[in-house]
């Protein structure tokens, strides 16, 4: 049985981890936001509210270190920690996707504008859902939704190969360097949304390490 006061420590650990994951499930949204109408303003804002992500990052590390220290966990108590700076890190990676999306939405924004292919949305948007998802399980400790959750980053591998295909094809075809530099940027988001997607899926291996104790692969 935990004694209080590490126990009062893990629990503000796990609310500092919920609160990034909050900045993270915001960031995406506002880099898709941006992304869908090329703005650049928008694109601004996502880059400037990436050292908020990060320092809480820092805080999370130092938080560790200092229970770790201090408290001397234990089986349980010493996973939990592990798993809660493992989440911390994907959802710190995260941010760095979508400060790189926002980085192309500014390049994008300067360049002849075309309809936005509407597999972008579709990754954005269930990237962004994969993630209030994971955060729920995370809460309820929950390896079984983890589990289902992580699943569902085969639909956003589906979408980024086709929409990889597209652009691939398009830059074959294109004679134009400046549509040759927007299928290329294209490229990188669409990398970088099905990065998002994966780091979903170690958060859940996360999960299962806090529940079980053992190390499982879903990808």
């Amino acid at each position: 049985m935990l004694d209080d006061a590490l126990d009062r420590d893990l629990h503000r650990l796990r609310e500092s981890v919920l609160r990034l994951a909050g900045l993270v499930e915001s960031q995406i949204d506002d880099a898709l936001a941006a992304l869908r109408t090329f703005d650049r303003q928008g694109a601004d804002r996502v880059r400037m509210n990436d050292p908020v992500l990060n320092e809480l990052f820092r805080e999370i590390r130092e938080q560790v270190v200092s229970v770790v220290a201090t408290r001397r966990p234990e089986a349980r108590a010493l996973r939990s920690l592990m798993a809660m700076e493992y989440v911390a890190i994907e959802l710190e990676r995260m941010g760095d996707y979508l400060v790189h999306i926002a980085r192309q939405t500014s390049t994008l924004a300067g360049l002849q504008q075309g309809p936005l292919r509407p597999e972008f949305g579709l990754m954005g948007e269930l990237a962004s859902q994969q993630v209030r998802d994971i955060l729920d399980a995370l809460i309820e400790e929950d390896a079984a939704r983890a589990r289902e959750v992580a699943a569902r980053d085969d639909e956003i591998d589906r979408l980024h190969r086709r929409v990889f295909d597209a652009l691939v094809a398009e830059l074959a075809g294109t004679g134009d360097p400046e549509g040759a530099l927007r299928a290329v940027t294209l490229i990188d988001v669409a990398h970088d949304l099905e990065r998002l997607g994966d780091r979903v899926v170690n958060v859940a291996e996360d999960i299962l390490f806090l529940d079980s104790g053992q190390v499982v692969e879903l990808g």
